[in-house]
């Protein structure tokens, strides 16, 4: 059912700007606060802020952690739904920089349900990912498999956001769904991922950085498919779920230089490193779940979404 009232955490954020955009499309008012650190150029937050704002969809400039402001912006607006999406994002930048992830994901996430413990009316939506699986070997990684394995300290932030939940949950009643994103690209997105900064390094002729040959596989996951899983969490107002957002099909990072290289008509140089801290081999999501309660069905391939990515890569300077 649409006509919702959507507060959006990480609004300016890679899948939270393209979920404003849907959400706003089908007739939700939505708004959405961000804090723009500076983890990657805050200046793409800002132009799809303002992009935002040019659909009628406000960004506020407000950290997740300040608590009574969050709660402000549900007050003020009879907010119906929160999709808590704010978050430090990163695998290798946890193991240098554990503080910003205590503060974002563990205390920010803490904050956001007290908000909803406040207003037990409100639905919340929140985004985990699949670094929960950590070093589990069996795949495709379903929801019920044991996840107490983190490979790295971003996985168990976002481990500890579903047991949080849970426990917010359990105690207070409140409507609860948790996302395990994975791998999600596309136009627009983060500048710290891999296709991005493959593409941005083959067009100014610069070597990869291929970590574990090549080899390892993750579940690329188009935004547009993202949006839609998401919004259709949105609209089931579980009690309390956790669901896989996954592309069911794995690829290697070779697969995924060989798709750009040919996409682009121009070839890379690889540079193979061994595998980095806090990175697993395979990412692999079953989405039977996903598909039975949200009508879960990626559509787009790795081909056909990196095409659109770098079609708009090319021409975001112009």
């Amino acid at each position: 059912m649409n006509n919702k009232k959507i507060l959006i955490t990480g609004s300016a954020g890679f899948i939270g700007f393209h979920l404003a955009l849907f959400l706003k499309s089908r007739g939700d008012f939505v708004i959405g606060c961000d804090n723009f650190n500076p983890y990657y150029d805050p200046l793409l937050k800002k132009k799809r802020a303002a992009l935002l704002l040019e659909k009628g969809i406000s960004v506020i400039d407000e950290d997740i952690c300040n608590t009574s402001a969050i709660e402000k912006l549900v007050t003020d607006h009879q907010i119906t739904h929160i999709v808590h999406l704010a978050a430090q994002a990163g695998v290798r930048y946890s193991v240098t920089h554990p503080e910003k992830y205590v503060h974002s994901n563990l205390d920010g996430f803490v904050q956001i349900m007290e908000v909803c413990k406040k207003h037990p009316h409100v639905k919340c939506v929140f985004a985990s990912s699949s670094s929960v699986y950590g070093l589990n070997k069996k795949i495709p990684f379903a929801e019920t498999d044991p996840t107490d394995e983190p490979a790295s300290f971003y996985g168990a932030t976002k481990k500890c956001n579903e047991l949080i939940a849970k426990s917010y949950h359990n105690l207070y009643g409140i409507s609860l769904t948790g996302l395990r994103f994975f791998t999600v690209y596309g136009p627009w997105g983060r500048p710290d991922m891999a296709y991005f900064s493959f593409t941005k390094a083959i067009l100014e002729g610069k070597p990869l950085p291929v970590y574990g040959n090549g080899k390892l596989k993750r579940d690329f996951t188009y935004i547009d498919d993202i949006v839609k899983g998401t919004a259709a969490a949105i609209d089931l107002e579980s009690s309390f779920e956790i669901f896989n957002l996954g592309n069911n099909k794995p690829e290697e990072v070779l697969t995924l230089i060989s798709f750009i290289e040919e996409i682009l008509g121009k070839k890379a140089t690889l540079n193979f490193l061994p595998g980095p801290p806090g990175e697993v081999e395979a990412t692999y999501a079953d989405i039977t779940k996903s598909q039975k309660f949200l009508g879960f069905t990626p559509k787009t391939s790795l081909k056909d979404g990196l095409t659109h990515f770098l079609t708009w890569y090319q021409n975001k300077e112009r």
